[in-house]
């Protein structure tokens, strides 16, 4: 059964969505705990350059887009799961519905902010 909901619209493509994005959020953390390990006390201009250097901008986006899909898939699970008929009633799918719509712009918006902080002028759009 496809969903018209889901990211992929099979749930076997949803699982290897919501692998692959964990593991690459994890190596991003790993790479932010990794600088910080090496470089002791970090002052602004170092931290700025550092997350200003080309591969850094791209493993960033890499990492935003990853966690746009992985909460998509996480939040719609969870969704679908506890937000039934069997548990809320009838409401179930128009409050499901209002939830995932809340979901998608809530995820629109961190997706569209991240990318305007790594690829706008620089950090100066996170005093917004």
């Amino acid at each position: 059964m496809k969903s018209a909901t889901g990211l992929t619209g099979s749930g076997s493509r949803d699982w290897i969505v919501q692998r692959i994005s964990a593991v690459v959020l994890a190596v991003y953390s790993v790479v932010l705990v990794g600088f910080f390990l090496t470089h002791g006390n970090v002052d602004f201009f170092e931290w700025s350059a550092f997350m200003t250097s080309l591969p850094m901008r791209l493993f960033s986006l890499v990492a935003i887009i990853a966690l746009a899909g992985h909460a998509w898939v996480g939040m719609w699970t969870v969704f679908t799961d506890y937000i039934t008929t069997g548990k809320m009633g009838s409401s179930a799918a128009g409050l499901r519905l209002i939830l995932q719509a809340l979901m998608i712009i809530a995820i629109l918006v961190y997706l569209f902010w991240g990318i305007m902080i790594f690829w706008g002028n620089g950090f100066g759009v996170i005093a917004v």
